[in-house]
């Protein structure tokens, strides 16, 4: 069985395909920074507020949805307003479901503008998203390291860079037992859009 290897100092682990598959030339170098720019620059991009920790906190990143129709998305104890399918999202949707032989139905972009954006340990566990989800995320622009640490036992940490044009799907039992960040950076960090599509069902 092919399995992913990640690397943290000088530690070594190796993540079965059944939880992570990295597909690092998903898109080529041309295709992936001509979706770059031009998401970047007409995305409705919005900065949310959302509770975390039993605080009202900004996020800090940029954020978007985009979905089957145009209506209200609840996941967890937040309300996101989806925006209807560009044809490039389509295009891109329709690429992964073929390669991965799953189905979604909406996707979100998160625009990390430097360094200093990032998102905080958490799995993806919602309701919404059903039992054993499978998550296909694509980054552009910027590397940074996604970080992994098992939910019982921080000590087990480990991280992958996620390439420009990268696909990762995430997916088995990795969001009951792992969780996942993109923490800041003090080195000078570019711009980087990450696209996570999903599955979400009416419950």
């Amino acid at each position: 069985m092919s399995q992913l290897s990640l690397f943290e100092a000088d530690e070594y682990y190796e993540f079965p395909e059944e939880l992570l598959e990295y597909t690092r030339d998903f898109l080529t170098e041309q295709i992936a920074s001509e979706l770059f720019d031009q998401l970047i620059t007409t995305t409705p991009w919005k900065q949310n507020i959302q509770k975390m920790y039993d605080k009202m906190v900004v996020t800090p990143r940029l954020t978007a949805w985009f979905g089957d129709s145009s209506k209200i998305y609840h996941l967890g104890n937040n309300d996101f307003q989806v925006n209807e399918w560009s044809l490039e999202l389509i295009d891109l949707k329709e690429k992964i479901e073929r390669f991965s032989g799953n189905e979604f139905n909406s996707v979100l972009l998160n625009l990390y503008r430097d360094g200093n954006d990032s998102v905080a340990w958490h799995r993806d566990k919602e309701s919404e998203l059903g039992n054993r989800p499978v998550i296909a995320s694509v980054s552009l622009g910027q590397v940074r390291n996604f970080d992994f640490r098992k939910v019982n036992d921080h000590h087990k940490k480990y991280s992958i860079a996620l390439e420009h044009g990268s696909l990762l799907i995430m997916k088995g039992d990795l969001q009951v037992n792992w969780e996942h960040r993109i923490a800041k950076s003090v080195k000078n960090m570019k711009p980087r859009i990450n696209l996570t599509f999903r599955l979400i069902r009416e419950l």
